[in-house]
């Protein structure tokens, strides 16, 4: 029986060079000259430290990561951007949470938008992926159509297609 799994994953070497290719930017860049930056990757608890001196530069370095992490094949929803930036000292810092996996209230809304659409199809959550099947590939199709066309907020992949 045809099927494929829905997931919310962030490859961390793609990750990590888009992080460094942010950071070769920055340095060159004339309105960060001589200005405090910081921009670490804690592949441990998959957050972006950044620090600049105001909110704005905090902005601008948020802009050239999100389109350094496309060009890398990244999807932007993957950066948590709820975190409002905070004052300590001379500078400001902001954590930037990458999501990684699909949480449980997600994978709970993606079973209901693919059961509300009236397709024949089975969806099933294990763990941190949804497993979907269907007796046809055009039914499987649909869903993706219809996943990627949901604003759900989530970055989704759709791995592991079997026919």
């Amino acid at each position: 029986m045809p099927s494929f799994d829905i997931v919310s994953k962030v490859d961390p070497q793609q990750l990590d060079n888009a992080v460094n290719v942010t950071k070769k930017e920055i340095t060159n860049r004339f309105d960060f000259k001589d200005s405090p930056v910081t921009i670490e990757l804690n592949k441990k608890d998959m957050k972006i430290d950044l620090e600049a001196e105001s909110e704005m530069k905090l902005k601008q370095i948020m802009d050239v990561l999100i389109s350094r992490s496309m060009k890398q094949g990244l999807d932007p929803l993957a950066f948590d951007m709820t975190k409002e930036p905070y004052q300590s000292g001379k500078v400001t810092r902001q954590e930037v949470p990458v999501r990684n996996g699909l949480k449980q209230e997600d994978a709970k809304k993606v079973t209901k938008l693919i059961k509300d659409s009236g397709l024949k199809v089975q969806s099933q959550m294990m763990d941190d992926l949804i497993r979907v099947t269907s007796k046809k590939i055009d039914d499987l199709q649909a869903v993706i159509k219809l996943c990627s066309g949901a604003n759900l907020g989530i970055a989704l992949q759709y791995v592991n297609m079997r026919s």
